[in-house]
């Protein structure tokens, strides 16, 4: 069974789809405006393929309550699907060709702003377009269930009961025969009952057929975006990890910086400390300008000591 990432990267979609596909303002030259416009043609593509599931589910639901097989509900039914296969091999198509683009610029240059942008609009259309089948994929195999339930239901009625693997090894066969054999049809009811089990293991086949058909398809487009969420994976991971770098320098900054100014305090301390001593013991050594030295020494440590604060202080 292929992993499903949707649920894991469904918050993230919104923001990209709201980024990348509705809202985004920005000068393009010809080459990008070509991009969008294809972009654009994807994007509709996919919300007619949602469209019409939500139909195939009103069909199915149609099909399953009346009484008796509808012939023209069924018609309908079977038109939704194939203009569902015929959209969703289109979409298929664009997807591969603009993933073959990206490669070939990847591999003849820098990667650029432009190719960027063209890869998150890749990665968006193709989560947005496996998401949508893969619930067109779970309305099929609903359906097929709730068949194969009504037909076990009519089984009973005639008087054939069977249990859930005998009913799969009945439809494995492919051949309606198998459900009617021994049943007298003795009643109108009767034959209305055989007629609509009929009609259930042909519709039964058609799913098969249907899915089997898309399943290609289906494991291709989830591979691709399971191999873009691990893509995702890492640039979250090496965002993450940037920002608590350039945290990390922010705080070593700032102390760098009041060590760097506590440094500069406990120098300018130590020049006025020396210049005082220094006065201090010339004083004492020159007798002869014993008060003159005293007199400027104490002039500069008593006068000047205000400004010195002040000076320190600054730093």
């Amino acid at each position: 069974m292929t992993k499903d990432r949707l649920a894991a990267l469904q918050a993230a979609q919104s923001d990209d789809e709201d980024a990348g596909m509705d809202d985004v303002a920005i000068n393009v030259d010809g080459f990008m405006e070509e991009f969008f416009t294809e972009v654009e043609e994807v994007r509709e593509m996919i919300d007619k393929i949602q469209y019409n599931v939500e139909e195939v589910k009103k069909k199915h639901s149609a099909i399953l309550s009346a009484p008796q097989t509808d012939e023209k509900t069924k018609q309908e039914l079977e038109d939704l699907m194939a203009d569902i296969k015929k959209n969703a091999n289109r979409v298929r198509g664009k997807l591969k060709n603009i993933e073959q683009n990206i490669e070939q610029e990847e591999q003849g240059k820098s990667a650029s702003a432009d190719l960027r942008i063209r890869k998150t609009q890749h990665s968006t259309l193709s989560r947005k377009f496996v998401e949508v089948m893969t619930e067109y994929n779970r309305t099929q195999t609903d359906y097929r269930e709730r068949c194969k339930a009504r037909i076990q239901r009519q089984l009973e009625i005639t008087g054939k009961a069977t249990t859930n693997e005998e009913l799969e090894e009945m439809l494995e066969q492919g051949n309606s025969a198998v459900f009617t054999q021994g049943i007298i049809m003795e009643t109108q009811q009767a034959k209305q009952t055989l007629a609509d089990i009929e009609a259930r293991h042909a519709d039964i086949i058609k799913l098969e057929n249907s899915i089997r058909e898309l399943h290609d398809m289906f494991m291709d487009m989830a591979m691709l975006v399971e191999s873009q969420g691990e893509m995702i994976d890492r640039i979250e991971y090496h965002v993450e990890h940037a920002m608590d770098y350039v945290q990390t320098a922010t705080q070593d900054t700032k102390k760098a910086l009041k060590y760097q100014s506590k440094a500069r305090r406990i120098i300018i301390i130590i020049i006025v400390l020396w210049t005082l001593l220094t006065c201090n013991k010339l004083s004492s050594l020159q007798r002869n300008g014993q008060s003159v030295c005293s007199f400027k020494c104490i002039s500069f440590s008593l006068h000047k000591r205000t400004d010195i604060l002040v000076f320190i202080g600054s730093y």
